[in-house]
């Protein structure tokens, strides 16, 4: 029978990538029971981050624990320094870059959980030689319930 808890060492996790340079370390995730939370940590690259989307099904939460971001939420931007903790409603447009020159980290969670088939799927199609296949990486965005929705955030104000 499965223990109810889960102790985990600071190097330990569930790692999957996102676009190169980015790794994501899920201490906890929808594969583990109940599958309610994903937790992950993640290094975002300077000037990296999403483009505008929206999880049509989760609420997201992003800790901004080293860097300095710009975060869009609907129509508000904002900035956001080490610290800083934006929670982002389900269905709501958002996006997010690091503005600073140095490798930045964040802590993000989705409720439910279930994000790390996301970036299994997605990881190899953004990570490959070439340009980009956006029509590729729009059908893994709707097939987890998410929409691309704009371009990233330019680095300026």
């Amino acid at each position: 029978m499965a223990t109810p808890y889960k102790v985990l060492s600071s190097d330990e996790g569930l790692v999957r990538h996102s676009v190169p340079g980015e790794t994501l370390v899920f201490k906890m995730s929808g594969a583990d029971p109940g599958g309610a939370l994903d937790y992950f940590v993640l290094d975002v690259q300077p000037k990296s981050g999403p483009p505008l989307h929206v999880h049509r099904k989760q609420q997201e939460t992003i800790h901004f624990v080293e860097g300095r971001y710009k975060v869009q939420i609907g129509q508000e931007v904002f900035t956001c320094e080490r610290g800083g903790f934006v929670c982002i409603p389900v269905g709501t447009p958002h996006a997010f870059m690091n503005i600073g020159e140095t490798l930045g980290q964040c802590i993000v969670t989705f409720t439910p959980g279930g994000s790390e088939r996301f970036f299994e799927e997605f990881s190899p199609v953004v990570r490959r030689e070439g340009p980009p296949d956006h029509a590729a990486i729009a059908a893994i965005f709707r097939r987890h319930d998410w929409e691309i929705v704009g371009p990233p955030l330019a680095a300026g104000n």
